[in-house]
């Protein structure tokens, strides 16, 4: 399924979409996989992974330790290929990567995207890459069929939105607060206020992350005109605080994801 048709599945119900956000192979490959098969049957509707990276520029420090274990654990950026393939032979949910530049030049721009497109995957956001350097990934993406989605802050001016509008496709990933990712505890009214200026601006779906962390938050995300929102530290933070108890990992973030998912079925829109 691609985004298009999930998002207006969604509106038609009154619900939002829910992207739970792991890093692949934390804390290993198989707790990894188990970990993001119970997300899909916890409600999940769309995955964002994210490759482990040695310097996570936009990620704070609970997603940075994820990153280490993973690294640590001695993954690969072709396991992580084969792990995509894992999962997408379970289930043909969608699923977004967020990485980072480096790992992309390394293997081939063209190489990256023509092995994603081959495993079906439906969108790259390169976290370290602004729209004005972006024009080698669009072209890789666009070859391979593959959406581009970009980061829109509360910095972000007015023309470089237009610029990131004109060349995103899937969705827009608006970060909800300044600074990294990491567990916060409201909504600020700025997110909203620029939900609204985005929206009257392009068709495309938007999902708020960076700092969504509860289930009230979400609540509250989903009364307004927002299409989805992205959890990572909140579930992340799950399996960092299991390491010792792997037994525990997966029944913590599918009653988590659960009440996140119940969550996203707002009714009175706000105004």
């Amino acid at each position: 399924m691609n985004y298009a048709e999930l998002f207006h599945n969604l509106k038609r119900k009154n619900e939002i979409a829910l992207i739970p956000f792991t890093v692949i192979g934390d804390p290993n490959y198989q707790t990894s996989l188990k970990i993001v098969k119970n997300a899909i049957h916890a409600g999940a509707d769309i995955l964002e992974l994210g490759f482990p990276f040695s310097d996570p520029t936009a990620d704070g420090p609970t997603i940075q330790a994820a990153d280490q274990r993973a690294l640590q654990s001695g993954i690969t950026t072709d396991q992580c290929f084969e792990f995509l393939r894992e999962v997408r032979s379970y289930s043909m949910i969608p699923i977004g990567l967020l990485i980072y530049a480096n790992l992309v030049y390394r293997y081939g721009i063209e190489e990256f995207y023509a092995k994603l497109s081959d495993i079906s995957v439906n969108s790259v956001l390169v976290a370290d890459v602004p729209i004005e350097e972006a024009t080698p990934f669009i072209k890789a993406a666009r070859n391979s069929a593959i959406d581009t989605v970009f980061l829109v802050s509360p910095l972000t001016t007015n023309e470089r939105l237009t610029q990131i509008l004109a060349q995103a496709r899937g969705f827009i990933y608006l970060i909800s607060r300044l600074g990294v990712t990491g567990v916060r505890n409201d909504v600020q009214d700025l997110t909203i206020k620029l939900i609204k200026q985005i929206k009257r601006k392009t068709q495309l779906p938007i999902a708020v992350g960076f700092g969504i962390s509860n289930p009230e938050q979400v609540e509250t995300l989903a009364r307004t005109e927002v299409d989805g929102v992205i959890v990572g530290s909140a579930i992340v933070k799950i399996i960092e605080e299991n390491i010792d108890r792997p037994e525990n990992i997966n029944t913590e973030i599918g009653s988590f994801i659960a009440s996140l998912k119940n969550a996203t079925r707002g009714s009175c829109k706000i105004s």
